[in-house]
């Protein structure tokens, strides 16, 4: 009479064979979220890592960037010294053309980008220019840093100067 709805003496539950508890259903995401959390914090420091490493003081422009494409661009430096760099490779002038036309062969775009250092002579510039062309790629892209002034401002502070 004493037992009551809830059948046992055991509290309500109903125990397993074996004494063992049930299993728990839930899934627990608070560690799949701190794991996700480092692996962004990761990813944003490593990021600005990963541009091309042969360091050079680009000219100040202030043109617009080129839009993204799907295929990783090829891109040749030119140092302050005059040396010569595919991708982060180094290269002579007279291994330049072979490379590029081997590199020209395998990529579908003709599209390349030329990094050269401010204090280089446009000489210079525009001989690299030229074995761009003879190794097959057709469409050349200046890269620059776009925080300079633009050529109208500099020509207008300039003729501002001669007043008297």
């Amino acid at each position: 009479m004493g037992m009551g709805a809830s059948g046992s003496a055991g509290g309500g539950r109903r125990r397993r064979r074996g004494g063992r508890s049930a299993a728990m259903s839930e899934i627990n995401i608070t560690p799949m979220v701190d794991v996700m959390l480092v692996l962004l914090i990761i990813f944003m420091v490593a990021a600005p890592m990963l541009t091309v490493g042969v360091p050079v003081e680009l000219p100040k422009t202030a043109a617009a960037a080129l839009p993204t494409e799907q295929e990783e661009p090829l891109t040749v430096t030119i140092t302050a010294d005059g040396r010569l760099a595919i991708q982060t490779t180094e290269v002579s002038d007279g291994e330049m053309i072979p490379k590029l036309t081997a590199i020209a062969a395998e990529r579908t775009s003709k599209k390349i980008f030329l990094r050269a250092d401010g204090a280089i002579p446009y000489e210079r510039v525009a001989q690299v220019m030229g074995a761009l062309n003879a190794g097959g790629f057709n469409e050349i892209g200046l890269v620059t840093d776009g925080e300079g002034p633009s050529f109208g401002a500099g020509a207008a502070s300039n003729t501002g100067n001669g007043g008297g």
